[in-house]
């Protein structure tokens, strides 16, 4: 059995005092919570902050992105060594970093080395745009992005990764995808560009997530599907009342 995974991504929100508010008024009911792997994601500015009120809970704490290198001349940049002081998760290969910010799965791939290097699990993002769903184009994408992203990691690397698979379409928009379509891509097409690279076995070990406008409310429907292990969220984990429900529903 995989255990089920939640992971909130907050994004470029909230201050270090909002970010320590959201926490508070969440904590005790997550803390309740059993069988599920929490993971919050904060701003860089809010990682001590959020670092030190999680400390002697099970929820984890996750990065939203680092840079590959260990130190350098890299101005802006954070390496895994830094991330890894305070946290044991990163998120890698988000649309929103490829989309703005000109990652590519040459990139992501360094990334993803370095994360495990530095001991941490990373979260690594895929997902077709709109006009490539459209074009039938779902599976050469994610396909792509799965075996150039991790080329060359060995077996027991790939044993701590954790894949979410975001349709871009779905991300803030409202438009969530089909929990039918979802596990078919998880299935069909995750799992098995997966086995390529590391065997059937461990394909089904990994676990996969799904993101793009989870709620509380429809959280339940994707959580039944028996390929999604979890969710990747994004606006519904800055709200008190919804990421805990989220993360119930994963629990049940």
């Amino acid at each position: 059995m995989r255990t089920p995974f939640v992971a909130g991504n907050w994004k470029m929100n909230k201050t270090a005092d909002e970010a320590r508010q959201l926490v508070s008024e969440m904590l005790t009911e997550l803390q309740g919570i059993n069988d599920v792997e929490i993971v919050l994601c904060p701003p860089y500015t809010s990682l001590l902050t959020i670092a030190a009120m999680l400390k002697g809970t099970r929820i984890g704490l996750g990065a939203q992105n680092l840079h590959w290198e260990a130190s350098g001349a890299y101005t802006g940049e954070v390496s895994p060594g830094m991330v890894a002081e305070f946290c044991k998760y990163v998120i890698l290969g988000h649309s929103e970093r490829r989309a703005y910010f000109g990652e590519t799965d040459e990139t992501v791939n360094k990334k993803v080395f370095s994360a495990l290097t530095a001991n941490l699990i990373p979260i690594v993002c895929v997902g077709e745009t709109l006009s490539e769903n459209e074009y039938n184009q779902t599976a050469d994408v994610i396909t792509r992005q799965l075996l150039q992203g991790l080329k060359g990691l060995s077996n027991e690397q790939a044993a701590n990764l954790v894949i979410a698979y975001e349709p871009v379409w779905a991300i803030g928009t409202g438009k969530a995808a089909n929990p039918q379509i979802a596990n078919d891509v998880t299935g069909k097409i995750v799992r098995p560009a997966l086995a390529q690279l590391f065997g059937k076995d461990l394909a089904e070990k990994i676990r996969v997530l799904y993101g793009g406008s989870v709620t509380g409310a429809n959280a339940a429907e994707y959580f039944g599907q028996s390929e999604v292990d979890g969710a990747l969220v994004g606006g519904a984990s800055l709200k008190p009342a919804d990421f805990p429900a989220i993360v119930k529903a994963a629990a049940r």
